[in-house]
């Protein structure tokens, strides 16, 4: 591949063939124009439907292996604190450890994919999981399985923050659509992971160990069709407009997508499938010509995603790490108590596929945030007077309220009019918000440990879903960070 300046230049030598060719009716095409042909607008073939499937199918697998070496544990918990001789505040900072991980690593992902590409990247973060959940229950420390976490948890967080970089790219036109698609796969994987890690480990003589290390199997088949795609080539869709766009206006300073390009419309950036434009590959948005003084850190709106997001992430795993261990201390069977984590892991199946699309058809999401935080203010509610009397209800009402994570990652597209934008937005709403949610569930271990009882962690579940909606309305309003930065 050319480096940027003589990409530059072949791209300058064409515009001025077209722009020949356009004033005299014809069409001109050298040597250099047809090699670089992929470069024009209009001039990229659509992808084959074979790869695009697969790349659904890659997406979806992804997205099964995001969750369960969260959940997974979070079912087992009991057993592995029994096992690693671990006090209630050790296993807050274990529960703590996601979204640690999450804020370090996934600051990596928009420069690992500029250097070896998003599906390169996704496709070593199935290899770490697969790797991380094998090794993890075997180690035989407390240390060593926390190491094994991180390595998995590392192959999450870049993935975290690449689905939704993938779907603008490959799916420009349907991104409400593919984001409930990989929202919904996620909640599956999580809830199936709460409702069979128990069942399988007593299936197979009550080893902890061999019902955390299980779940390797599915992150290893997950490689499969991103090995594929890392060798294939094949120009996204939308990628050529970018190309063309970035290099004639890097001189002026303009975004690359941020104006129309001859023949083309602008992005619309209401969110809809129809309205979003793609601006190409993820290196290619990702240079600085793209979005040249794109300050995100100026944006009232990326402030209030993040916030919102790490409000949710906050909630999200406090659920997956300690909700089992609430029911189980009412009388609940550990069984049972896996089941009810999984009833509201499955909430987010169908809600996930519905709620982007919803949201995408409205300009302001605030609405859709207000909902999903009273649902929870009412589950947490119910947990503390009647965990177990009233244990489907209330397992009901915080699945509805943990739907705010594809809540979250649809506004991460809606709130940028470039692909450039949603890289940056992505990485930055993601890491901050996951570096928000750090201190949540080692908080809830701290109480839980001192106070003797869940009064004070339920208080404090509770009392968080008043900021996530207030930054969840803020995040929710219709305009862009590019209006702001």
């Amino acid at each position: 591949m050319p480096d940027d300046e003589t990409q530059t230049q072949t791209q300058a030598q064409i515009q001025t063939l077209d722009r020949g060719a356009a004033s005299r009716g014809a069409t001109v095409r050298t040597p250099a124009a047809r090699s670089a042909a992929p470069l024009l607008p209009g001039a990229a073939e659509a992808p084959a439907p074979w790869l695009l499937r697969l790349i659904a199918v890659g997406l979806v697998l992804a997205a099964l292996n995001l969750r369960p070496a969260i959940t997974s544990l979070g079912a087992l918990l009991e057993e592995v604190r029994e096992g690693l001789h671990m006090s209630g505040s050790v296993a807050g900072v274990l529960t703590s450890v996601p979204p640690l991980c999450f804020a370090l690593f996934g600051v990596m992902a928009p420069r690992l994919a500029r250097r070896f590409g998003a599906g390169s990247v996704v496709c070593a973060g199935m290899a770490a999981i697969a790797v991380g959940l094998v090794i993890r229950p075997y180690i035989g420390s407390t240390a060593g399985f926390l190491a094994a976490s991180a390595l998995a948890l590392m192959g999450i967080a870049v993935s975290n923050i690449l689905m939704p970089v993938i779907v603008k790219r490959w799916f420009p036109d349907r991104v409400g659509t593919m984001t409930g698609l990989y929202s919904m796969a996620l909640a599956l994987g999580t809830a199936l992971a709460a409702a069979v890690t128990v069942p399988l480990t007593g299936a197979m003589g009550g080893n902890w160990q061999s019902g955390l290390a299980i779940w390797a199997g599915l992150a290893a088949l997950a490689v499969l069709p991103w090995i594929i795609l890392v060798r294939d080539r094949t120009p996204a869709p939308g990628q050529a407009a970018s190309g063309q766009s970035a290099s004639g206006r890097a001189s002026s300073g303009q975004s690359a997508s941020g104006q129309a390009g001859p023949g083309q419309s602008a992005a619309t950036g209401k969110g809809t499938d129809s309205g979003r434009t793609a601006s190409g590959t993820v290196a290619a948005a990702a240079r600085p010509a793209d979005a040249p003084g794109l300050r995100i850190t100026r944006s009232r709106t990326a402030w209030g995603l993040a916030c919102f997001f790490g409000l949710q992430a906050t909630a999200a795993y406090i659920t997956m790490g300690w909700m089992p261990q609430i029911f189980r201390d009412a009388g609940v069977p550990a069984g049972t108590a896996g089941v009810l984590l999984a009833v509201t892991m499955a909430m987010g199946v169908p809600l996930a596929f519905v709620i982007p699309r919803v949201a995408g058809r409205l300009k302001q999401q605030g609405p859709i945030v207000v909902v999903l935080g009273l649902c929870g203010l009412i589950g947490y509610g119910g947990l503390y007077l009647a965990p177990a009397a009233g244990a489907w209800a209330w397992a009901l009402l915080l699945g509805i309220a943990n739907c705010a994570f594809p809540l979250a990652l649809t506004m991460i597209g809606m709130r940028s009019r470039t692909g450039a934008g949603v890289v940056r937005l992505s990485a930055f709403a993601q890491s901050t918000g996951y570096l928000l949610s750090i201190p949540g569930p080692l908080l809830v271990g701290v109480l839980y440990q001192h106070s003797g009882g869940w009064g004070l962690p339920i208080a404090l579940m509770a009392g968080l879903m008043i900021p996530q909606m207030v930054a969840g309305v803020l995040a929710g309003r219709d305009r862009t960070i590019e209006d702001e930065c």
